[in-house]
């Protein structure tokens, strides 16, 4: 079986690492009046009547895909993503970001395509990029490498980190349209390393190339999201699903577990790269499998909800919250999945 240590990503090792940084820097919560504690999708730091939400990310790895399809388009729309994503998850708009875009050298051409997909999902998200920093790193950076850091608004009385959620709660799940920006180390092992196919091979329905179902870009989900503020519902918990999958959900509140046993149909390079003799447990552990984002509430407010995400996404219901601490999953050849 294919996994993602073998691909060169171990993720329990990622998350013995993040914890060891992550206690060290923990003492400087203590230096501002800071709401959300480590390990959640953003942190919150408190001014006045409102808080500042701050996340950062980057595209990672799918910028190989960008190269090997000499495609640069795009993957400025996925660096927004990743960040304007996150910092919904605690209830804030984003209103603004940061770009950092390092190279071994110079490109101003691709520099310039680059831009255009930033543009793109700036647009899109409603957001400010308000400046950035370039940096020629040759011997350190190969190729090139891009990450932002984004901020967002919220009044203190609507932030949203987790800590209402309760058993009986519903998981209402937004679609995603494919890998979005997680999970290609073992997608490019699984599909080019050992399958042997290539971003021009087309995939089985015929109708699109493997490459372009890997390049597609990471949905935005600011609009159905901010419009769920805008509306003043009572969510309890809202989850960003990237690189862990469903187990993405723990980062709301201890205590509480997700059984998700409805979820909607599973994109096709999902399943090609399944039948690359992937497990199907480290696929649902590594990829968000069809679903990007989710939202949480009181099953009482769940069709008024869904009415509203419709609008601009598909959505259904997927599960519900446990008082037992696991995450199980029906996964989409038909096993039941615990984590």
């Amino acid at each position: 079986m294919v996994t993602y240590s073998e691909s060169g990503v171990d993720i329990d090792l990622e998350a013995v690492t993040v914890s060891k940084l992550a206690d060290k820097l923990k003492s400087t919560l203590a230096c501002r009046d800071i709401i959300t504690d480590s390990g959640h999708y953003a942190a919150l730091v408190k001014l006045g009547d409102k808080a500042i939400a701050m996340s950062t990310d980057g595209v990672g790895s799918k910028i190989l895909i960008a190269e090997m399809m000499n495609k640069y388009d795009t993957v400025g729309i996925d660096c927004i993503a990743m960040v304007v994503n996150d910092i919904l998850c605690v209830g804030a708009e984003p209103i603004a970001l940061v770009d950092y875009l390092a190279v071994e050298k110079p490109d101003p051409e691709r520099a310039a395509e680059i831009a255009e997909g930033l543009v793109t999902g700036a647009n899109e998200s409603k957001i400010a990029i308000i400046g950035g920093e370039t940096a020629s790193l040759p011997g350190i950076i190969k190729d090139f490498d891009l990450a932002g850091t984004g901020i967002g608004f919220v009044d203190i009385d609507k932030i949203i980190t987790g800590e209402n959620i309760e058993p009986g709660n519903v998981l209402i799940g937004i679609e995603s349209n494919g890998i979005h920006s997680n999970g290609y180390s073992l997608a490019r092992k699984a599909l080019f390393d050992d399958a042997g196919f290539s971003v021009e091979d087309k995939m089985p329905n015929g109708e699109t190339t493997i490459g372009e179902e890997l390049i597609r870009p990471t949905e935005l989900y600011v609009k159905p999201i901010v419009a769920l503020f805008e509306k003043e519902y009572n969510i309890n918990g809202l989850a960003h699903i990237t690189g862990g999958g469903f187990t993405n959900l723990r980062r709301l509140k201890k205590g509480v577990g997700y059984e998700i046993n409805d979820l909607p149909e599973v994109p096709e390079i999902f399943k090609l790269i399944y039948e690359q003799n992937v497990d199907i447990k480290e696929m649902y552990k590594v990829f968000n499998m069809g679903v990007g984002f989710v939202v949480i509430c009181d099953e009482s407010e769940a069709g008024k909800i869904m009415e509203t995400l419709k609008e601009y996404c598909n959505c259904q219901i997927i599960g519900k919250v446990i008082d037992e601490e696991k995450i199980t999953v029906k996964a989409f050849e038909g096993s039941e999945l615990e984590y």
